[in-house]
């Protein structure tokens, strides 16, 4: 039996979650809508999605605008939490939520590792 995209994608979300302090995460595809996620509590995951890939590509857009090249990630700090957006191929974005006092670079080793093998299943 052959294991589905959606089913595989989130072997890769629930890997993440093993990584110290990240919260949720999600694959969507880039206009918003949602693949996969791991997320628990009381997060809407379709509007977290929605709106994380509108801050992504609203930051796109600005690097364009000053001709600053292409974008790795994006990443907002707020009181209570970090959102990290990183594309995931041409096709998808990864989004993580964060603890704020989670330090950055192991999260971003292990995002920018999960959002290559998001990319490959979605080829």
């Amino acid at each position: 039996m052959a294991i589905s995209v959606k089913s595989m994608i989130e072997e890769v979300l629930n890997d993440l979650r093993k990584v110290g302090g990240i919260n949720a995460s999600a694959a969507v595809t880039r206009d918003g809508l949602l693949i996969a996620s791991d997320v628990a509590g009381d997060v809407d995951i379709d509007t977290f999605a929605a709106m994380t890939a509108t801050m992504t590509g609203a930051a796109e857009t600005a690097m364009s605008e000053v001709k600053a090249g292409n974008i790795s990630r994006v990443i907002v700090e707020g009181e209570s939490a970090k959102i990290i957006a990183m594309g995931a191929g041409p096709k998808a974005l990864l989004i993580v939520l964060s603890s704020p006092e989670t330090p950055l670079g192991l999260v971003l080793i292990k995002i920018s590792e999960a959002s290559k093998k998001i990319a490959k299943i979605l080829e």
